[in-house]
């Protein structure tokens, strides 16, 4: 192993800067035309003969029927399933792909599609641009999707929308972890972070759970006037990229010792 100490070059650290604008401004102007969109996550893994890829091939195709389109990532199992229930229901079906070091190919059901490099600006489009999340079992990648989403709306950075777990015998086991030992023994969570989400076996509560929650939000949205928008507090603005400004930073001295 070379004793030579690791550096990058500045020069090329700067230009990469370029690149990661042009995924966001691809990002924004293709994902701003989708309209209504639930974001579907689940294993890369799941074959076609499994219950859980025929369930999100069935889960794809009633999210059409209550006209969503539906966002995934592009990939394989889960994914591909999604995808597949919403193109063959004539749907908007869009996969935000990821290149990745082993070889990877798109599903063929998208009528939208989008190539990344970068997971960041990807994870963007994900929570921007859906009114709501459908989690099926999944792994790392499914976990941190919806625990990043979870932080998002927990610490309202993002406006609230419906978010489901389906598959109870998968969930129930973290959703037993995040009762017992995050809110009950070590008190790092509230009790109401736990009604953020819905834990379901049921494909059509899932989805009418989806529509309900949405109408909702949508029936609350209005127009503010200019007097009302001169009264919001400026954490309350949503910035470009969908989340919530959030305070200013208030930077506090250390306590002095005895």
């Amino acid at each position: 192993m070379s004793d030579k100490p690791l550096f990058r070059d500045p020069s090329r650290e700067t230009w990469r800067l370029f690149r990661i604008m042009a995924e966001f401004v691809d990002g924004f102007e293709t994902m701003s035309q989708v309209g209504q969109a639930v974001s579907v996550f689940g294993s890369a893994r799941a074959k076609p003969d499994t219950p859980h890829y025929q369930n999100a091939v069935e889960l794809g195709r009633k999210l059409v029927e209550k006209d969503f389109g539906v966002i995934t990532g592009g990939g394989p199992g889960i994914m591909e399933a999604a995808n597949k229930g919403a193109y063959e229901a004539g749907g908007i079906s869009v996969g935000l792909n990821i290149s990745l070091p082993h070889e990877q190919e798109g599903n063929p059901y998208q009528n939208v599609s989008i190539d990344f490099h970068y997971f960041f600006a990807r994870k963007v489009m994900f929570v921007k641009y859906c009114l709501g999340l459908i989690c099926f079992p999944g792994g790392f990648g499914t976990m941190d999707e919806f625990f990043e989403t979870m932080t998002l709306i927990q610490t309202e950075k993002t406006p609230q929308y419906p978010v489901v777990l389906f598959d109870s015998k998968f969930w129930s086991p973290l959703v037993h972890y995040l009762r017992t030992t995050l809110l009950d023994e070590y008190a790092t969570i509230s009790a109401k972070d736990l009604d953020l989400f819905l834990l379901t076996d049921d494909l059509d509560e899932a989805v009418d759970h989806m529509r309900m929650c949405v109408n909702k939000s949508l029936g609350q949205l209005r127009h503010p006037t200019p007097e009302e928008e001169r009264n919001v507090p400026m954490e309350h603005h949503i910035t470009g990229e969908g989340t919530r400004y959030g305070r200013p930073l208030k930077r506090g001295r250390p306590a002095e010792s005895d």
